[in-house]
């Protein structure tokens, strides 16, 4: 994977030499018949008026997404000068930021320009309360994290491909106050420890399954382990029926390529303090699902190599882990397989028995990525776990439900609810809480097992699949993700291309920072 370039400048943006300067502006406009009142966030005199005749003559509203390009705009070094809207807005937020860096990335790479500088938002005039509750290390942060998110495209495999990747990333900044260098020195590094992770994430999520198969995930996850110092073992068929992961074995049987079973564990330097969480990190990674004996539908199964992304999330997650160094113990467990139809596919009708002896009734075979993290987050529990969360593209009824702009949020415990919630909010990414509670039980309920692998009926689908996997987490703390809705944009957007999104990397890492004690 190509790394781009990243630095940063303490000085003038307005001095910066660059082929092309980014600065962002937000509407202030107050009121629904207001007039927009584009501002830049910059505290250079020198800038704010070579665009003020563009500001002034009401073209441009500062909207989310929207952009004004400017050639050689007069008494600056950058020979363009783009003014990226963040939208009507008095009280930054860190994804206001992450979005107008991705939009700036993505204009960028249109114009076939691989160097970009962008100024930190520093203007703090538009309120009292502006940039109050986002602290600079976390407005570099989001700034970073939104270049890397940007700047993949998914055209991995086309014969014609021009690589237009961004070359250098330079962010500057005129803050002449060592304390404030410091704080976005610190988000500076953070933010390319957690891009770079979650364009690894991107890229394994769009690799065909002819290329991704559960061994290769394996081999990628264990390459990725290495040059981290991450331990990592991958095992496979032998290790399953070992450990009596039949829930697993089950979901691999009809597929001629062998399952992998990813374990990864982070050590920290020095022992944890007392009462610090064991976080147990739990991956889907079905690399390509037909739906089994109960196949899909031919629209659109392409797409289902994307029926990955929870595990790759967790890779991903880890390999932020490994350079954040948090004072915790971290186990990940990515539970990968292909699901197919054969003569030696599992069958609707069968039942299976989980490794924590649970029986189940498959009621349909495509609801088989809560039958792998079913083993998988048992076997993160005895592997010592203390907090579990889990990642999966699990339900179509999520995203009938909750459409593309949330994941759905499920847990047994409010404590590891809130945690989660806190840590999503600074991390910019949007997951909406549905309930999990005992009187969905009857959903699953079986008349020849213990539970069934679907709900009783079409109702409540996603918290059905909720259910199931509260069965094998028991009294253990527990957050469910379901990201079908959001692991994969449709139509490309200002600040991120048509294909794999990377999301619930960033929350899953800040959760585990939000639960580890601070010195």
């Amino acid at each position: 994977m190509k790394r781009m370039i990243t630095r940063i400048a303490f000085q003038d943006a307005a001095t910066f030499a660059s082929p092309l300067l980014t600065v962002f502006a937000v509407d202030i406009a107050i009121g629904k018949d207001a007039t927009p009142l584009p501002t830049l966030l910059t505290t250079s005199d020198t800038i704010s008026d070579a665009a003020a005749a563009f500001l002034t003559g009401g073209e441009f509203k500062a909207s989310a997404g929207e952009t004004l390009l400017l050639h050689a705009p007069s008494g600056l070094k950058c020979e363009r000068l783009l003014i990226v809207g963040l939208g009507k807005s008095k009280l930054l937020s860190p994804n206001q930021v992450r979005i107008g860096a991705g939009t700036a990335i993505r204009t960028a790479k249109l114009k076939s320009i691989r160097n970009c500088a962008i100024a930190f938002p520093e203007d703090r005039s538009l309120s009292d309360e502006a940039l109050e509750d986002l602290p600079c290390s976390l407005t570099t942060r989001a700034l970073v994290e939104g270049a890397y998110i940007a700047d993949f495209d998914p055209d991995t495999y086309s014969t014609d491909r021009k690589d237009k990747s961004m070359d250098v990333l330079s962010v500057v900044s005129s803050t002449p106050e060592r304390s404030t260098q410091l704080e976005i020195q610190e988000g500076f590094a953070e933010g390319n420890i957690l891009g770079t992770s979650i364009a690894f994430t991107q890229a394994l999520v769009n690799e065909p399954g002819n290329v991704l198969t559960p061994t290769v995930l394996g081999e990628r996850a264990l390459a990725m382990c290495t040059e981290f110092g991450i331990q990592c073992k991958v095992y496979s068929t032998a290790k399953l029926k070992e450990l009596g992961m039949g829930a697993f074995l089950g979901v691999t049987q009809g597929s001629a390529e062998p399952p992998a079973l990813i374990v990864m564990t982070y050590e920290p330097a020095k022992p944890p303090a007392d009462g610090t969480p064991v976080f147990g990190l739990v991956g889907k990674g079905i690399t390509f699902d037909t739906g089994g004996i109960s196949i899909k539908g031919a629209d659109g199964m392409e797409k289902m190599k994307y029926d990955m992304a929870g595990a790759a999330a967790m890779i991903g997650a880890m390999r932020a882990i490994a350079q954040l160094k948090p004072a915790a113990r971290v186990i990940s467990v990515v539970c990968s397989a292909e699901n197919m139809p054969s003569g030696t596919a599992y069958k609707p009708g069968d039942v299976l028995t989980a490794m924590s002896g649970k029986t189940i009734e498959v009621m349909n075979t495509d609801a088989e990525g809560r039958l792998v993290l079913a083993d998988g987050l048992h076997y993160a529990k005895q592997l010592g776990a203390t907090q579990l969360i889990d990642a999966a593209t699990l339900t179509g009824a999520c995203v009938v439900a909750l459409g593309v702009n949330n994941s759905g949020l499920f847990s047994n415990d409010e404590a590891t609810c809130e945690a989660f919630q806190t840590a999503m909010r600074r991390a910019g990414e949007s997951f909406w809480r549905l309930p999990c509670t005992d009187d969905y039980k009857e959903y699953i309920k079986s008349s020849i097992a213990d539970i069934m692998n679907t709900g009783m009926n079409r109702w409540g689908g996603a918290i059905s699949g909720a259910m199931f996997l509260k069965e094998f987490v028991g009294d253990t703390p527990w957050i469910h993700l379901d990201i079908a809705g959001m692991a994969w944009v449709e139509n490309q957007r200002s600040y991120i291309a048509k294909g794999p999104s990377g999301v619930a990397v960033r929350s899953i890492v800040e959760w585990v920072h939000e639960l580890t004690p601070k010195p």
